[in-house]
């Protein structure tokens, strides 16, 4: 076994989640690639003392499910991950799919049926605010083609993401969520993009390698009707298994009121903001800080962490920073351009603060690449 692996169960199963003895933790593993870091995980939640138990899924045999699925069949589904979900203290998700976009041609209505249920009951409502969890994707060829990298030269990309000082980041994290956190105005301006939003008074929640893997974001929301101007992203995205591009979003009075995309299905963009009322309204906005990510790989446990980045999220918003958001859907959405060169500036009440991904304030000089 690499012993990389073992030292990256040994960072979740102790820093991550903090795992205490007599715990009980779910390991929900996707994708047949990634049971040695299964195995090495089960043996760490062993040396703590604890108790792991796991469950195995294949996107493959999703899809043969879902192609079919009908709600009823999803209740009784969610109703068994439910009650085991119940039991545990902490969860581990680890994804390791030969294909990201298995799911791609599954029925908009074998989608929702899932999202409803088992979606929105056993992780929504159950996993995200009762149990300590982190979810993370597991390397393989599939992955590495994706990001445009040999196997081996990925796996290194991979270790060094995942296994950076996150108790160091997470120190210099400090000064942003204490100036965000006293912010009211934001102004996001960029190529094709110029929003203005309001965060006063909603937390600002700084990741450092506590929920996912790899880490590195400071997340708050804005206010929910706050939300005026153009939202544009050149990074591609996947949402359910479907492929975007180019994504162009009008907002109102918090609302997006017109939607676009150059690459995609359009007829699926409107089904996915129209699944109900909360999904055209934004639950999340975040920067991206990981120094290791420095590119898009259509992997949104990375994607999202790209130094110099921002994502915004239609949908739910998170309960520690809650707008009252609340929707079937969380779609995180990055804007990898304001990393680069003329690619965009982020103002905080009037104060330039970070230009082509750079922060310019002295005290936040330390999360700079």
């Amino acid at each position: 076994m690499d012993p990389r692996i073992k030292k990256l169960a040994h960072n979740l199963i102790n820093y991550s989640t903090e795992l205490k003895a007599g715990e009980k933790i779910l390991i929900e593993a996707s994708g047949l690639r990634t049971f040695p870091l299964v195995e090495a995980l089960m043996e760490e939640a062993y040396a703590a003392g604890a108790m792991p138990f796991y469950l195995l899924h294949d996107d493959l045999v999703r899809r043969s499910q879902l192609m079919g699925a009908s709600m009823e069949q999803m209740e009784l589904e969610a109703q068994f991950q439910l009650a085991r979900m119940k039991e545990m203290d902490c969860y581990i998700g680890v994804r390791g799919s030969d294909n990201v976009l298995e799911l791609s041609d599954v029925p908009p209505a074998g989608m929702q049926a899932m999202s409803k249920t088992v979606g929105m009951k056993v992780h929504m409502q159950e996993r995200l605010p009762n149990t300590r969890w982190v979810v993370l994707r597991f390397p393989n060829p599939t992955f590495a083609q994706t990001a445009k990298m040999s196997t081996h030269q990925f796996e290194d990309f991979y270790y060094d993401a995942c296994l950076l000082d996150y108790a160091a980041m997470s120190k210099a994290m400090d000064p942003l969520v204490e100036l965000m956190n006293r912010t009211d105005r934001v102004q996001l301006k960029g190529p094709g993009l110029d929003l203005s939003f309001s965060i006063k008074d909603i937390p600002a929640i700084k990741c450092d390698g506590r929920m996912n893997i790899p880490d590195g974001e400071v997340f708050t929301a804005p206010v929910k009707n706050s939300v005026n101007g153009v939202f544009h992203s050149n990074t591609p995205t996947l949402y359910e298994g479907n492929y975007f591009n180019g994504l162009r979003f009008v907002f109102k009075d918090g609302k997006i009121v017109e939607e676009s995309c150059e690459q995609g299905d359009a007829e699926r963009l409107h089904e996915i903001l129209n699944r109900d009322e909360g999904a055209r309204f934004i639950g999340e906005f975040a920067i991206g800080l990981n120094p290791f990510v420095r590119r898009e790989m259509l992997d949104i446990l990375f994607d999202e962490k790209i130094a110099g980045s921002f994502h915004f999220t239609p949908g739910n918003a998170y309960d520690e920073a809650d707008n009252g958001n609340k929707s079937q859907i969380h779609w995180d959405i990055v804007v990898r351009q304001f990393a680069d060169a003329g690619g965009g500036e982020i103002w905080f009440d009037g104060r330039l603060i970070r230009k082509d991904g750079i922060f310019l304030p002295e005290e936040l000089k330390a999360l700079n690449p």
